[in-house]
């Protein structure tokens, strides 16, 4: 048997046994079809491969929301541009990555903008996050990622997590900026903590090389970030009684924090179209944070029974 060396992403459709995915097929679309966007699946992480199943073959699995963005390379890469790819690359697979939506006790949530001179996603705004090591599980992988890019260790018995979704996220993320050279499923796991966000705040000690500022935002603010909606072209208009600078920690070169402020229109930019990135907040991100908002919706509605 070839031995494991990465977790990649396994495929089970009507009771098939799990197959490893292709790189350049479309894990949504192999579950929602091809021009459908989003589908239900169930997920688990078993040795040392991560499995996706149709919601109907879940078997008492936990039932989560699979999206991919609606200008996916992937929905529309052709045969030809296909067989452009170099090998190195289509024998790649689909790996798995993990992304933490940290909750504070005071409902606000920590997002990071990823360093300038990272090659995937520079100065992007997302959670703390990265891939899912070998024999880790998902909870283990998230927390070790939050130590690792902002110095907050927290033990698994000191919070609480709920899986929110998946995420098919592709870079480039549109066939406009070149041809796919990455492709993963992204798990976002909401952990829920007692700490206020200044007392969390007060141990954050970013790693430089990999993030460059870090925000805490509350749900009016990501109300607005998630009505910047990718890949539509009509105006936003932030509420009026919305702030319109929002205070944001820069990190040094060194990993001191630097208060600052970044105008708030900065988080709802979107994703352009064509020609270089803007900072923004990341298309997946926004697919989680609406996801949050609904956590948040459906706590108010039992706290108020």
């Amino acid at each position: 048997m070839e031995k494991v060396r990465k977790i990649l992403v396994h495929l089970s459709k009507e009771n098939s046994a799990p197959q490893c995915a292709r790189f350049i097929q479309s894990i949504t679309g192999h579950f929602a079809g091809c021009q459908d966007d989003q589908a239900k699946v169930c997920c688990s992480l078993e040795n040392n491969r991560f499995l996706l199943f149709g919601q109907e073959n879940g078997r008492g699995r936990t039932v989560v929301p699979l999206q991919r963005a609606p200008f996916c390379p992937f929905k529309y890469l052709s045969n030809t541009e296909a067989s452009t790819l170099p090998l190195d690359i289509k024998n790649r697979g689909v790996d798995v990555g993990v992304a933490v939506l940290l909750q504070s006790t005071n409902q606000k949530v920590l997002l990071t903008r990823r360093a300038a001179n990272l090659r995937i996603f520079p100065n992007v705004w997302v959670p703390p996050g990265g891939h899912v090591e070998l024999d880790e599980r998902l909870l283990d992988a998230g927390l070790r990622e939050l130590w690792e890019e902002t110095g907050l260790k927290l033990a698994p018995e000191e919070v609480s997590s709920q899986l929110l979704g998946l995420w098919e996220s592709v870079y480039p993320p549109m066939l406009s900026r070149g041809l796919p050279q990455r492709h993963h499923i992204v798990t976002y796991i909401l952990l829920h903590t007692s700490l206020t966000h200044l007392q969390l705040q007060a141990a954050l000690r970013p790693q430089p090389a990999e993030v460059s500022g870090c925000v805490w935002v509350d749900a009016d603010l990501v109300k607005a970030i998630v009505s910047a909606v990718d890949g539509e072209e009509h105006s936003v208009s932030l509420p009026e009684n919305l702030p319109q600078t929002v205070s944001v920690y820069e990190v040094s070169p060194e990993g001191g924090l630097n208060k600052s402020v970044l105008p708030v229109s900065v988080l709802c930019n979107r994703a352009p179209a064509e020609g270089e990135d803007v900072e923004r907040v990341s298309t997946g991100t926004k697919f989680a944070l609406e996801l949050w908002l609904k956590t948040l919706e459906v706590q108010s509605q039992v706290s108020s029974k």
